[in-house]
């Protein structure tokens, strides 16, 4: 069933299911009835990662308490993505961005990686979540990635499950069309790193080649920003070889 954008989605992290009443916390509450100005008998799309999407009646009494009653499921849970968008953190306006583009894209994880050029090491985990999360209601998303801790590129590296291939864009890839390679790829867990502005250092470059887990693709012949790269890596990724 597709999504309903005419009825305002809310995640909230709570058991989900027929009748069920969930009874909101103050900011949860103040929210919907002052931000949203709804009243009772008003209806919300309610979901929390695991029990599909959910059709809310609205119940306001006084000014602090609010519930929601779940009336009928709209959509089932999915099967979530498995698609791993790994990337040096940019400056934080780009980085906000990034985050939301890579949830809309099917990541199913945001993995931070510390590289030699990246700008931005003060990274804020939980700004990042709520950039994802409201990427997932805005964009009818059920599945929620998680956004992880940063990682320095050597222990990123090192840890990386062997079973699941990394695509690394090289601008020094000699090739133009990241097409063919691609589609050997197809059908394989995948996961997508994505560097900083600065680009690769060669260290980091020869460290990820010889890594039997690592496909180098080129994204053409254009000077692209990270940001804007991430976005292009992830939309030939998901066309050629992932769930598009």
């Amino acid at each position: 069933m597709r999504a309903n954008y005419k009825i305002q989605r809310l995640f909230l992290d709570v058991p989900l299911g027929h009748e069920e009443i969930v009874t909101l916390d103050k900011p949860q509450a103040n929210y919907i009835a002052n931000v949203l100005r709804m009243k009772s008998g008003d209806h919300v799309l309610l979901f929390n990662g695991r029990d599909g999407e959910w059709l809310c009646e609205v119940g306001v009494e006084g000014k602090r308490r609010v519930s929601l009653k779940c009336l009928s499921q709209e959509r089932e849970q999915p099967q979530a993505s498995d698609f791993l968008y790994c990337f040096a953190p940019l400056k934080v306006g780009r980085l906000d961005y990034m985050a939301q583009k890579a949830v809309e894209m099917g990541a199913s994880q945001l993995q931070p990686v510390l590289t030699q050029h990246t700008q931005n090491h003060r990274l804020n985990v939980d700004k990042m979540n709520a950039n994802a999360l409201e990427a997932a209601e805005q964009c009818g998303i059920l599945n929620v990635p998680q956004c992880s801790e940063p990682l320095k590129f050597n222990e990123f590296l090192d840890n990386w499950d062997d079973n699941r291939t990394l695509i690394f864009c090289d601008e020094d890839a000699r090739t133009n069309n990241p097409v063919k390679k691609l589609q050997e790829l197809k059908g394989r867990q995948l996961g997508v790193l994505i560097g900083p502005e600065g680009g690769f250092s060669d260290e980091e470059r020869a460290a990820l080649r010889a890594k039997p887990f690592v496909v180098a693709i080129p994204l053409g012949g254009r000077i692209l920003r990270a940001d804007t790269a991430a976005v292009a890596a992830m939309a030939v990724i998901q066309a050629v070889a992932g769930d598009w």
